[in-house]
This record gives C-alpha cells, sequence and structure tokens, in this order.
C-alpha cells in the first residue's frame, strides 16, 4: 500500500467546499484502486487567518509543506484583505519558494458543458497552457519611491532566468510530443513591444525548438492570441507563455471550456525536489461562500491532474469521464450550469459515475 502525504489548505471563500469534494473523489478513487491511500494534514492558512495573526501562513509554513508529496489548495482571498497581501503571503510565496515553475492548465470542452462560442463543440477545443510560473511578471521585483508626493514612481520589473525559461520551454514540446494532436507548440509574446524580455524569451523557444524537428511551431504576439482563440480555438495544442500572458489567456481560455468552474491548473515542480500544489483557479467567490451554490468540476479536475503527476495511472482518465457523464446527464449541476444541485450533491454524482467506471 503506497501513502502519499497530502497539505490541505481550503483557504477563504467557497475554498472548504470545493476542497471538501476533491477530497471525497481522492478517496474514492484510492478505494477502488485498493493498493494506495490519502494522510492528509489540514492548514487553517488563508485571510482569515491574516486576520488573526498578521501572516497568510505560519512564519515556518513553507518548512512545514517540505514534508508532503503534493499541496491541494482550494481558493485564497477576501474582501477584507487586500490582493496583492493574500496572493504573495500565500500562493506565489508556495509556488517561488517551491519553484514550481510550470503551471499547467488544460483547456478542454467537455460534451455537455457550455461554451459561448457558436459552432465550436468538444472537437474544436481542446489545448494546453504551459505558463512559466515563478518569474517573469510576478516576480515581485520593484518598489514605490516618493509616496503620496506628487512625484511618486512605481517599478515593476518582470525577471526572465535563461534556466526557467530553458525548462518552460522544453516542458511545452515534451507535452505536445506526449499529446500527439497535431505536434505543434505556440509561443505566446510580445517582443515588438518588450523589447528585452520578450525578445529573450523569443530566442530560447527558437533554441530549445531546434531540439524537436517534429514539432512544429509558431509565435503569435499575445494580443493576436487573445483573439485566435474565439476565432480559431481548434488550431491549437499547446502554448507556451509568460506568467502575466499565461495568467491572462487561460481565464479566457476557462470561458471556452464553460467557466471557471472547469479551470483546473498544476503548480509543478517537475524535478521533485519539493511538492508541487494543485488548486482550481476560480477564486475564493466570497458571494457564494456557505451556500452551496459552488461547482466543484474544477477541484475534481485538479484531483485528476495531481493524481496523474503522483501516479501517472492511466485509470484517472476515469475521472474525465465520470464528470461528463454528470454534465450530460444533467440531473447534478449547480447553478452556474442551469442546475439546482448542491456543491457536494456534484461530488458525489461524480464518485458514484467513478466507481461504475472502474469498479
Amino acid at each position: 500500500m503506497k501513502t502519499f502525504k497530502i497539505a490541505v489548505i481550503p483557504g477563504d471563500g467557497i475554498g472548504n467546499e470545493v476542497t471538501a469534494e476533491g477530497v471525497k473523489v481522492l478517496d474514492t478513487f484510492a478505494a477502488i484502486k485498493g493498493n494506495i491511500q490519502f494522510e492528509y494534514t489540514y492548514f487553517p492558512w488563508g485571510c482569515e487567518y491574516y486576520l488573526k495573526t498578521g501572516n497568510m501562513m505560519d512564519v515556518n509554513g513553507i518548512e512545514v509543506l517540505k514534508g508532503f508529496d503534493a499541496i491541494l489548495l482550494g481558493a485564497v482571498g477576501d474582501p477584507s484583505v487586500a490582493d496583492h497581501v493574500s496572493l504573495h503571503g500565500l500562493l506565489l510565496k508556495i509556488r517561488q519558494e517551491f519553484n514550481q515553475y510550470i503551471n499547467l492548465r488544460p483547456v478542454k470542452l467537455l460534451p455537455g458543458a457550455p461554451c459561448p462560442l457558436k459552432d465550436k463543440g468538444p472537437e474544436d477545443i481542446d489545448f494546453v497552457v504551459i505558463r512559466e510560473n515563478v518569474e517573469g511578471e510576478y516576480s515581485g521585483v520593484g518598489g514605490i519611491r516618493f509616496e503620496n508626493r506628487p512625484e511618486e514612481i512605481a517599478i515593476q520589473t518582470a525577471v526572465f532566468t535563461r534556466k526557467n525559461t530553458e525548462k518552460v520551454m522544453d516542458y511545452a514540446f515534451k507535452v505536445a510530443q506526449k499529446r500527439n494532436k497535431f505536434n505543434k507548440v505556440t509561443n505566446v509574446t510580445k517582443s515588438n513591444a518588450l523589447n528585452y524580455s520578450m525578445v529573450f524569451w523569443d530566442k530560447i523557444f527558437k533554441e530549445i525548438a531546434a531540439n524537436y524537428p517534429e514539432i512544429s511551431t509558431e509565435t503569435n504576439h499575445v494580443d493576436a492570441v487573445s483573439m485566435y482563440f474565439l476565432q480559431r480555438p481548434e488550431s491549437f495544442d499547446v502554448l507556451v507563455a509568460s506568467n502575466l500572458f499565461g495568467d491572462i489567456i487561460t481565464d479566457l481560455g476557462a470561458a471556452l471550456q464553460g467557466g471557471l468552474g472547469f479551470a483546473a491548473s498544476g503548480n509543478l515542480n517537475l524535478e521533485k525536489e519539493f511538492p508541487s500544489m494543485f488548486e482550481p483557479v476560480h477564486g475564493s467567490a466570497p458571494d457564494i461562500k456557505g451556500k452551496g451554490m459552488a461547482n466543484p468540476i474544477a477541484m475534481v479536475w485538479t484531483v485528476k491532474m495531481m493524481l496523474d503527476f503522483l501516479l501517472e495511472d492511466e485509470d484517472t482518465a476515469a475521472i474525465i469521464e465520470a464528470i461528463t457523464q454528470v454534465l450530460l446527464e444533467g440531473k447534478s449541476l449547480t447553478p452556474d450550469l442551469k442546475g439546482s444541485a448542491k456543491t457536494h450533491e456534484v461530488g458525489d454524482a461524480i464518485c458514484e459515475k467513478l466507481k461504475g467506471l472502474l469498479a
């Protein structure tokens, strides 16, 4: 029996509600398989913790988390705490301290999920965005001088290192090989305007692409990519983007696949020197906290990604099939999907489908 130690940080808002459903699916999968189990340790970190202690997480939190196989995060953010404080105090801190330099974001429209584009279906929307996750525009390098004076200056510096940029690019090509869709990697850039960082980014992309002659490539500016997401999403396979650009286009991608209630992600340290972190990216949604209205599908998809990273077991595909069956059946859907089911009822329905698929 293989035991995986999972650090669970439900966080803020609907985080507790969706996290419970993710854990439910993990335990169901483990019970069916019979040769794995999960040991959970819960941490009360987040905005409520910040209001009590002045910190988003324990001072020694990073050291504590090092002992786990993976981290499962619910959501971060609350109107009571400034967004830049909550983000840098927990989520970005974990990403950067554990060098989770890959943010993996699948954009896939499942049968039965709503799509805002007319004449586009599941066969048209199926791609992956590889986002650089610890550097770039979110490095936190800069400062404010002469605050609250007429000459006030704000400086925000983007940082790109060859080491991490090469690893991100290389991973994108490896994902394209593994997907074997039509073997293409799209470079998302803005080198016409950002004449140092993005010119450097493009240079590294060309260097890494030379190692994969069987993979076709294209380079597009981020504004054009945003347009093409709407006009021809079927033309994409794997995209690689900087921290900021990847953040923006993946939310647009989430809209294409049915909304943020379907948006799963993994923050990966590929070498497994440190634990990787898995989180749905829908945010804390404080307006529906505690109402049982939150769509847990993004979290369920997220735990599937965590299983893929920990196990590399083909049976995890049954989780996506279970979600699809629930969508097509239409009986257990949350209000964002025009249903009336509670969060836990959706989780229960997915688990029942999973049992039927893997029993």
